[in-house]
């Protein structure tokens, strides 16, 4: 997800200098280019190479690397199948400080303040990035040849990536991190799913004789007698066409504002931090956020108009992404916005019964995708400068980006989700059918224990683009596009979609259809321009103020209300600075993006 948000601001009351100290390190392998060491035991080891390089992280004594991490939605030491996977091949545990859970960007500051950002730093973008690089918060992977040593993945699966960040922060020699999602290729970069839907509950769809759909405003009848057909869910609530959350919110409601990526816009431009302006996938083309029919105002209209008809859950704008999630599962809500949303409705128990989630794009819909980035994404991966064991760090990132590490990564040890079949392909195990129908499936304490989805990695930042082919395996990395996956016996539901839209995955349906707006990969050598404090002040207010009017429009009791509400929000945010803000964005898009179209 290059151009994603960090959506995930939930809110838990972690202190950060308390998680901080409990994460000192138990202890470090020693520096760069020790020659041996000694294992807890005191037993020499003998895991290094001839010319002193560590090559079985195992035998070395057991540490816990501190993990400054923007993205993380998890704060503490990573439980489950994760932390078993790289205790055994890294001897190390992870500690993670999450600041989305605790204060956001007062805590980065906070941290930055401190001069010391942990032993692995994740997702650190923008001023803040340059800020530590400056003050020496952030390790040179060059210093001592540390690349070179223990980085061979690094450098043989993403060099382009690696020449970006010499290039843009590092003046040309020096080398401070990676970008997130690092991926070669053409179309549309995603899994068997695009990122977006819309789903409709699939069994309703077809009783209702499937009709066409045509324009976005088209889902609110055929929802609205899906309601009648099926007023109640499992438990007996009622049920809405739509529950949204607005704990994901940045400046707008990030619900609405989807609507964009329905038709092949995003916020920003994928390489400027901007984010009032919704541009085009793969052409020159904006749109400011309040425009009078902009696709963030349609989306506004679309989920007013949802109310109006009784279909827009009122729990919407107090309610969280997890309050959603169980609604879903409970059969609550017969509209998602994301596959990964709705999916955790298709349990084999509902599926079996014909119930169940599928895509159904409407007929002008362009759905976007963040394409493939050998440059990696702004979400930045880098070491600590204060780290006690850069080599470790080191390592344990170079997995990450190994085929090894990518593909455990994601879908777990080989041996216990999936293995290597008799026709030497990847495929799922019993266990790892079970583990991604339902994430609550116990995991055998020989491989950490807990249930699948506590154990899954809470870093919650990518490597490599899991479309790729793992070199490996001769198949991608996702084991929703791996042969075997597509071509086992689908579950009912499946099978019925598969057969009304003659294709096999969603991605499949919109190529078919020419219905993709997929983003060009920028670079130019240079970091992205930051906004200038007086544009900082005049966004965040302005922010604060779409945020709030977009609910109050979503909910107007009456077409009037919300036409005045409408005039409001752009009268005020104008007010504030709104076309100073947008001026600003869009000369930037037009001074780098924009230049590839010339």
């Amino acid at each position: 997800m290059s151009r994603q948000k960090k959506w995930a601001f939930l809110v838990a009351s972690v202190c950060l200098m308390m998680v901080f100290t409990a994460a000192c390190n138990s202890g470090g392998a020693g520096n760069t280019g020790s020659s041996s060491s000694k294992s807890s035991t005191g037993t020499a080891s003998t895991s290094t190479s001839d010319n002193g390089v560590i090559t079985d992280w195992s035998k070395q004594p057991e540490m816990t690397l501190t993990v400054f991490d923007t993205l993380a939605n998890f704060a503490g030491e990573q439980p489950g199948w994760f932390a078993k996977l790289i205790k055994d091949k890294f001897n190390i545990k992870l500690n993670i400080v999450a600041p989305n859970l605790s204060g956001g960007a007062q805590m980065i500051a906070t941290q930055m303040a401190s001069g010391d950002l942990g032993d692995l730093v994740v997702g650190l973008g923008g001023k803040d990035y340059e800020n530590a690089i400056k003050s020496g918060m952030i390790l040179d992977w060059t210093k001592d040849g540390l690349l070179d040593k223990y980085g061979k993945n690094l450098e043989k699966y993403a060099a382009q990536a690696l020449d970006a960040n010499k290039k843009q922060y590092g003046g040309g020699t020096a080398i401070y991190g990676i970008g997130h999602n690092v991926g070669t290729g053409d179309g549309p970069s995603e899994g068997a799913d695009m990122t977006f839907g819309p789903m409709l509950r699939w069994d309703l769809y077809q009783k209702l004789g499937s009709p066409q759909i045509k324009t976005l405003d088209d889902y609110l009848p055929i929802l609205k007698k899906m309601q009648e057909m099926d007023p109640k869910s499992d438990s007996g609530k009622k049920t809405y066409g739509m529950s949204l959350w607005s704990d994901w919110d940045g400046d707008w409601s990030t619900l609405a504002k989807v609507t964009a990526q329905f038709y092949g816009y995003a916020e920003g431009d994928g390489f400027n931090p901007g984010d009032m302006i919704l541009t085009k996938a793969d052409g020159p083309e904006y749109q400011g956020f309040l425009d009078d029919n902009s696709y963030y105002m349609q989306g506004l209209e679309f989920y007013f108009k949802a109310n109006q008809m009784g279909l827009l859950d009122p729990d919407s704008l107090t309610q969280k992404f997890g309050d959603v999630s169980n609604k879903f599962k409970d059969g609550q809500v017969l509209f998602s916005q994301f596959p990964w949303v709705s999916n955790v409705y298709n349990t084999p128990a509902h599926t079996s019964a014909g119930k169940g989630f599928a895509l159904v794009p409407f007929q002008d819909e362009k759905v976007y995708s963040s394409g493939f980035n050998p440059y990696g994404g702004q979400w930045i991966w880098s070491i600590g400068a204060h780290t006690k064991d850069p080599a470790r760090v080191m390592a344990f990132l170079d997995w990450l980006f190994s085929p090894d590490g990518v593909q455990e990564t994601s879908i777990g040890p080989k041996g216990l989700a999936w293995d290597i079949g008799k026709d030497g392909k990847p495929a799922l195990t019993d266990f790892g059918k079970k583990a991604t129908a339902n994430g609550d499936t116990p995991v055998p304490a020989q491989y950490g224990g807990g249930t699948w989805k506590n154990g899954v990695s809470a870093l919650n930042n990518a490597t490599l683009t899991t479309s790729q082919i793992n070199p490996n395996t001769g198949e991608p990395y996702d084991y929703n596009l791996w042969n075997s996956t597509l071509t086992a016996n689908p579950d009912p539901v499946t099978k019925s979609w598969r057969e009304a839209m003659g294709v096999i995955t969603g991605k499949e349906l919109f190529v078919k259809n020419n219905q993709v707006a997929v983003t060009k990969p920028f670079f130019n050598g240079q970091p992205a321009a930051q906004e200038p404090s007086n544009i900082k002040l005049k966004h965040s207010q302005v922010g604060k103020v779409i945020k709030e009017y977009s609910w109050k429009m979503m909910f107007a009791k009456n077409q009037d209300e919300f036409d005045q509400l409408k005039q409001q929000l752009v009268q005020k945010a104008k007010g504030l600075g709104y076309d100073d803000v947008v001026n600003w964005e869009v000369q930037q898009t037009k001074n780098t993006v924009f230049t590839m179209y010339k």
